[in-house]
């Protein structure tokens, strides 16, 4: 049994006059990647100079304004590294680069050399804050953390006499999940003091989550507090970093935008120390479902994979929001049917938003394809199996149709597991538009005969056919009238063949556009016999040929239960 006496709760904030379970998510804050430096060391194996310059242009390229760099006063390859973006003039000019140093003295010195010939930087300082730390790690009081904080905003002010780019100061109370809010607000301040911020020169104010140790509601309180207890709000940009250790970073970012965030800093899918940095992608795409731009190119997903997966030797997992392989698809037969339904009406109805059930999201706006979204499996329905054969390959069943069919594929993925489109497609044509024995449709003749007759005849048909079959194998043809050639037929096959079918329904519809488009027809048929029916399909480019076929087809399957003394998968008994 857990020893749940072991933990203890993590203390919340006593904050009546919160405001931001009122608010929405009206536009995006300043985007910060981290990729290359808290993603980057919680890779089992790091990233080497050209993958960061691979993953740096990507994150250019998406639309990212801020991008931390690395640690270069602590790695060699990350020194290195930078110094190649600068020498080859490979950083944008409205893009700052960010650089993490801790408050000490060679390290602030390191990195300024570092960032020499950079145009716009942000220099990100930090120390541990919390009481924990305080306790175990520095065993130090509040006035000699907050002294280090101070000191090292000074070297870096010193540093900064002999720079000639922009630089913008950052710090972080690292740990401030565990760090006392009043405290957290005086080491904060009395660095934005020293530092000497004003509305023109602002400080960033970045308050990580470094562990995520509570909901994501009382992390909203926390930030919503510093937010309206800062001195001098206006000359502050205010952060967050949240990790996910409790698996709700993306939840403790969005309601941290709600009270009053401007900024964030992440990762492309989560990557980062233990269970990960917030995923940025995911926040970005949440917006965007929503209506909100995210501020972001973001628009190939497939293409930022690509890139992360082979920088990062990391894949993306197959149920990842947005960007698995799987999370655009359904097995639920019922989700399928929906999915199915809800495209269908937005195309009728032309609906300029998108409203598709079980989708938040059109998958081609963000790089995917229709293709995934309905897989088949022992789990799926007739309306997944009837959306395969629509969006893979033209074929739109009858709605009576779909059980039928279905059944046939349910058979097929109880035996072997998931069936993919082209084993779909193969069991149709096997199923129906193959079904040439023992009766074998080869060529037909039609003649009008209602400009021929004589009144005096009286004759109530104005259709007469030729049909040349084999049956068995052996060639045979009737000539047969009746209204329309399908009816001319069908009143020829039970004279021939002595067996009384009726048709039931009938449909037809173009399978390609264009001089040499291709029909399909769908035929309903029941043998007035032995009370069985199913359907028959046949494809041409002519659409009366293409209906004798379906007969034809429908004709075997019927005959094919006779032998074999049952009813075939998903042809009902009635």
């Amino acid at each position: 049994m857990l020893n749940v006496k072991r933990y203890r709760k993590n203390p919340v904030v006593d904050f009546p006059g919160r405001t931001w379970p009122d608010k929405e998510i009206t536009k995006a804050p300043v985007w910060v990647s981290v990729d290359l430096r808290d993603g980057n060391q919680a890779l089992i194996d790091p990233m080497v100079v050209s993958e960061k310059l691979e993953m740096f242009d990507l994150l250019v390229k998406l639309g990212f304004k801020e991008i931390e760099i690395g640690f270069p006063s602590a790695s060699q390859i990350e020194y290195d590294f930078l110094r190649r973006l600068v020498d080859e003039n490979r950083i944008p000019d409205d893009v700052w680069v960010q650089v993490l140093s801790q408050c000490r003295k060679e390290q602030i010195d390191r990195t300024f050399e570092s960032i020499r010939g950079c145009k716009n930087v942000i220099f990100h300082i930090y120390n541990s804050t919390s009481t924990l730390q305080r306790d175990v790690v520095f065993h130090a009081g509040m006035d000699e953390i907050t002294g280090i904080a101070i000191q090292g905003t000074k070297w870096v002010k010193e540093g900064m006499k002999d720079f000639d780019g922009n630089l913008r100061l950052e710090y972080s109370p690292e740990s401030f999940t565990g760090t006392e809010l009043e405290y957290a607000l005086e080491v904060c301040t009395a660095v934005q003091k020293e530092w000497g911020a004003t509305p023109d020169n602002k400080i960033i104010i970045n308050l990580p989550s470094t562990v995520e140790m509570t909901t994501p509601n009382v992390f909203a309180d926390r930030i919503e507090w510093m937010n309206r207890h800062f001195e001098d709000r206006d000359s502050i940009i205010l952060s967050v970093h949240p990790h996910n250790d409790r698996g709700t970073g993306v939840a403790s970012s969005e309601l941290a935008i709600l009270a009053g965030a401007e900024r964030v800093e992440g990762t492309l899918f989560g990557n980062g120390e233990r269970t990960g940095n917030v995923d940025v992608l995911n926040i970005a795409y949440n917006m965007f479902s929503q209506g909100v731009d995210p501020g972001l190119e973001i628009e190939n997903v497939n293409e930022i994979i690509d890139v992360y997966e082979r920088c990062t030797k990391m894949p993306i997992d197959a149920r990842h929001p947005y960007a698995g392989k799987l999370v655009f698809t359904a097995f639920s037969g019922s989700h399928q049917d929906a999915i199915n339904k809800g495209v269908a009406a937005m195309k009728e109805r032309k609906n300029e938003y998108w409203e598709v059930p079980y989708l938040p999201i059109d998958p081609a706006d963000i790089g995917r394809q229709y293709e995934p979204i309905v897989r088949i499996n022992s789990q799926s329905g007739k309306g997944g199996v009837a959306f395969v054969m629509e969006n893979y390959f033209g074929f739109k069943l009858p709605k009576g149709m779909h059980r039928e069919f279905a059944d046939v594929i349910q058979s097929m993925s109880e035996k072997q597991g998931e069936v993919s489109p082209g084993q779909i497609m193969d069991a149709f044509r096997e199923e129906y538009i193959n079904q040439k024995e023992p009766l074998h449709f080869r060529k037909l003749h039609v003649e009008d005969l209602s400009g021929v007759q004589d009144e005096s005849e009286k004759n109530p048909f104005d259709t007469k056919v030729t049909v040349i079959y084999t049956d068995h194998g052996d060639e045979k043809s009737f000539d047969a009238v009746g209204n329309g050639p399908l009816d001319a037929v069908r009143r020829g096959l039970r004279e021939n063949l002595n067996r009384d079918y009726r048709i039931l329904d009938y449909s037809e519809h173009a399978l390609t556009s264009g001089s040499d488009s291709q029909a399909a027809a769908y035929i309903h048929m029941m043998d007035m016999e032995q009370g069985t029916v199913t359907y028959g399909v046949g494809v041409s480019s002519n659409i009366t040929r293409a209906s004798v076929r379906a007969i034809f087809s429908a004709m075997n399957r019927l005959n094919g239960q006779d032998q074999s003394g049952s009813i075939a998968p998903g042809v009902q008994d009635i």
